[in-house]
C-alpha cells in the first residue's frame, strides 16, 4: 500500500519546492470540497525507491486555525478520507525557533512525524545545523534537504517510510485548545533549543535586514512598491498583447475558413459565431492569466511580495481590506478574472468577501474600446490631452467609486472573525525559473478548467439572443435588430430613455454582458455601418464610421441621439456597471455562492444606471 504523507508547514518554509522535487510533473491540483483553496497531490518518482504519494497543504502558522487555509490544512490531517498516514513538517533551518511548535501540535496529534530541515544551503556560512543533536532533542528523525540541488529527498522518503512502519497503529487524536500559559511555555522551549543548537545568523539573513532598509523605508519604500507594481501591471499588457492578437487572429481565421468551407449558412454562423467564437472568449484571456501569475509567482518566491503587503495594508485597512488585497485590485486593472483568483491568497474571509466584490470596479482592458469611441465622439477635432485627461480621471474614478462602497459595505458586513493581518518575512532568494514556470502554469491551467464551461454556456447564450428568430437574415444589421435580443431591447426602451438612451444602444449594453468591448462591434451593426467598414482592419476606420452614424442617428422626433449629457451617462455607465458574464461566473466559481454573484451583479448594474441617470438629467438639465 502506497503511504499518503501530508507536507505542512508555514508559508515560504520551502514545502511546495520541496513537494516538487518529490513530484517532479507527476501531480494534479485538487480543490477542497467546501473550499475555494487548492492542494496538490502528486506520486514520488521513482529514482527515490520507495513510493509514497505527497499532499502538499496550504501554508499554516498554526493548527488552531485563523484562516480559510489554516482550516484546509487542518481538516485534511483529519480527513477519513484523505486518509494521511504519516506527516513531513517542514522547517525553516534559518527560522528553527518560530517554527517549532508545529512539531509539538503535530505530536499532540499522534502523526508519525519528520522534520525536513530546508533552506539548509544557506546556513553553511554559519556553520549549518546539528541535525543529530536537532533529531534527538525533538525525538523524531530531521532530514536536511537542499531546495536548489534536491538534495536529502532521497533520505527524506525512507525517513517517511521506515517511521510510519515502526508506528502503524498509533491512533489520531483532536488537538485541544492550549492555554495562554502553555503557549508561552512552548514558545519559549523552541527558542531554548533553537540556542541549544547553536547556530549562527547566515549571512543571507542579514542581508536580506540591509536589504529591507531601503524596501521597507516609510518613503523610498512606498516609491519602489509603486514602481514594482507599475512595472507588474505594464507587463501584463506589454507582453500579453502580442499572444492574445495571435489567438484573435487564429480564431479570426478558424472562423472565416468555417464560413468558407460550411456551406448550411445556420450550421455556419453557429460554428464559427457561436462554439469558435466561445472557445475563444475562453483562451483569450489566458496569456494575460499565465503573465500576471507568473510575474506574482515570481515576487512570492523572491519573497517581496510579502513586504509589498505590508507597506499597503494601512490604507487599506481604513476601508475593511488588508494588504494583500493589493496585487488583486491592482491586476483588476488588465482583467477581472485572474484578479478574482488572486484573491485566494487573502486570509481574511471580509476582506477577500469585500476584495472579490469591488474588484469589477477596476478599469479593465475590455472597457478602453468603449472609452475610445466615447471620448472620441465628446473631444472629436480637440487636443488629444483632453481626452487622455478625461480617461485617467475615469480611471480614477473607478478607484473612487471602489473605496466608497468598500467602506460602506465594511460598515454592514457581518462576519465574525478576528481581524489580523500576520505574514512571514521570508529571506531574499533568487526564484527558480522550474517552479515559478509550473506554478503559473497550474493557476492558469486552474481558470480554464473552471471558468471556461461557464464562459463557453454564456458565449452561446449570447450567440443564440442575437441570431434567432430571424436567422436566414443575410444582412447583419436586419438579422440583429429583428433578433430576440433586440426585442428585448425595444421592450425595456422606457428603462433606458431616463439615460438618455434609445433601443438601439439598449441592444448594445446587453451585448456587452458577453464581454464589454462587443459593445463597439453591436453600436457598429445596429447604427447600420458601411460593410467596408466593418470588415476592414483599422480600428480607427471603424470608429470613425461609428463616429458619424451617431452624429446622424436621431429620436423618432429628429432630436439627436448622442449629446454630450447621454455620452457623459454612456460612460458612468461603463465605469461602474458589471457587464461582463465571464466575471459572475468566476466570482461564482471562486465563492462558490450564487447569492454572492447575482447581488454583485444586480447592485453593480443598479447603480451604474442610478448615476447614469443622474449624470444625463443633470447634465440635460446645465444645458450641455
Amino acid at each position: 500500500m502506497i503511504e499518503r504523507v501530508a507536507l505542512v508547514g508555514t508559508p515560504n518554509s520551502g514545502k511546495t519546492t520541496l513537494f516538487n522535487w518529490i513530484t517532479g510533473s507527476r501531480q494534479k491540483v485538487v480543490n477542497y470540497p467546501g473550499s475555494t483553496v487548492d492542494y496538490s497531490l502528486g506520486h514520488s518518482l521513482p529514482v527515490y525507491g520507495n513510493s509514497i504519494e505527497a499532499v502538499d497543504t496550504p501554508g499554516t502558522y498554526s493548527l488552531f486555525p485563523k484562516s480559510s487555509d489554516e482550516e484546509v490544512t487542518v481538516r485534511a490531517l483529519y480527513d477519513q478520507d484523505l486518509k494521511i498516514s504519516a506527516v513531513v513538517i517542514v522547517i525553516d533551518a534559518c527560522q528553527i525557533s518560530r517554527q517549532l511548535h508545529l512539531v509539538k501540535q503535530l505530536k499532540e496529534i499522534g502523526y508519525p512525524i519528520v522534520v525536513a530541515l530546508t533552506m539548509v544551503d544557506l546556513m553553511v556560512d554559519a556553520g549549518g545545523v546539528d541535525t543529530a543533536k536537532m533529531s534527538q532533542m525533538l525525538g523524531v528523525p530531521v532530514i536536511p534537504i537542499n531546495g536548489l540541488l534536491g538534495g536529502g529527498v532521497k533520505e527524506l522518503i525512507q525517513a517517511v517510510v521506515k517511521i510510519k512502519h515502526s508506528e502503524s497503529g498509533q491512533k489520531i487524536k483532536q488537538l485541544e485548545p492550549w492555554s495562554e500559559e502553555k503557549r508561552k511555555n512552548i514558545f519559549t522551549e523552541s527558542a531554548q533549543l533553537s540556542n541549544l543548537l547553536e547556530t549562527k545568523i547566515p549571512k543571507a539573513v542579514d542581508q536580506t535586514a540591509q536589504i529591507d532598509k531601503v524596501l521597507l523605508h516609510p518613503y523610498f519604500g512606498l516609491l519602489i512598491f509603486i514602481a514594482t507594481m507599475v512595472g507588474l501591471f505594464s507587463s501584463i499588457y506589454f507582453f500579453a498583447t502580442p499572444f492574445m492578437d495571435l489567438i484573435d487572429g487564429g480564431f479570426s481565421a478558424l472562423i472565416d475558413l468555417t464560413k468558407e468551407h460550411v456551406s448550411h449558412p445556420l450550421l455556419s454562423n453557429f460554428i464559427s459565431d457561436g462554439i469558435i467564437a466561445g472557445v475563444g472568449a475562453v483562451i483569450i484571456f489566458v496569456p494575460q492569466i499565465f503573465i500576471l501569475f507568473l510575474g506574482i509567482s515570481f515576487l512570492e518566491d523572491s519573497g517581496y511580495l510579502a513586504r509589498a503587503a505590508t507597506l499597503i495594508d494601512r490604507p487599506l485597512s481604513a476601508i475593511g481590506l488588508n494588504g494583500k488585497a493589493f496585487v488583486p485590485l491592482l491586476s483588476g486593472f488588465a482583467c477581472a478574472i485572474p484578479a478574482m483568483m488572486a484573491t485566494r491568497a487573502i486570509n481574511s474571509k471580509k476582506a477577500k468577501w469585500l476584495t472579490m466584490f469591488i474588484i469589477p470596479l477596476m478599469t479593465c482592458s475590455a472597457r478602453l474600446p468603449v472609452y475610445a469611441l466615447l471620448l472620441g465622439f465628446l473631444f472629436a477635432g480637440r487636443s488629444a490631452l483632453l481626452a487622455g485627461s478625461a480617461l485617467a480621471v475615469l480611471y480614477l474614478m473607478g478607484i473612487l467609486v471602489a473605496a466608497i462602497l468598500a467602506g460602506i459595505l465594511n460598515k454592514f458586513i457581518n462576519i465574525n472573525e478576528k481581524s489580523f493581518f500576520m505574514l512571514e518575512l521570508p529571506i531574499y532568494r533568487r526564484p527558480q525559473v522550474k517552479t515559478v514556470v509550473r506554478n503559473s502554469y497550474k493557476r492558469t491551467k486552474s481558470y480554464l478548467v473552471r471558468s471556461g464551461p461557464v464562459i463557453f454556456f454564456f458565449a452561446i447564450l449570447v450567440w443564440i439572443g442575437t441570431t434567432f428568430p430571424n436567422y436566414q437574415a443575410e444582412d447583419s444589421y436586419e438579422r440583429i435588430s429583428t433578433s430576440y435580443a433586440s426585442q428585448m431591447g425595444q421592450m425595456i426602451e422606457p428603462i433606458f430613455k431616463p439615460m438618455g438612451a434609445d433601443w438601439r444602444v439598449g441592444v448594445g449594453l446587453l451585448s456587452a454582458f458577453a464581454a464589454r468591448e462587443v459593445f463597439v462591434s453591436t453600436l457598429a451593426i445596429i447604427m447600420h455601418v458601411s460593410d467596408e467598414a466593418l470588415e476592414s482592419d483599422n480600428e480607427e476606420s471603424l470608429n470613425n464610421s461609428i463616429l458619424t452614424s451617431m452624429r446622424e442617428a436621431k429620436w423618432v422626433d429628429g432630436a439627436p441621439l448622442f449629446t454630450i449629457p447621454s455620452v457623459l451617462a454612456l460612460l458612468i455607465f461603463f465605469v461602474v456597471a458589471l457587464q461582463c458574464t465571464t466575471t459572475t461566473a468566476v466570482a461564482y466559481r471562486e465563492m462558490r455562492s450564487k447569492g454572492f454573484a447575482l447581488v454583485q451583479l444586480a447592485s453593480m448594474n443598479l447603480l451604474a444606471y442610478v448615476l447614469a441617470v443622474l449624470v444625463y438629467q443633470i447634465a440635460t438639465y446645465s444645458g450641455l
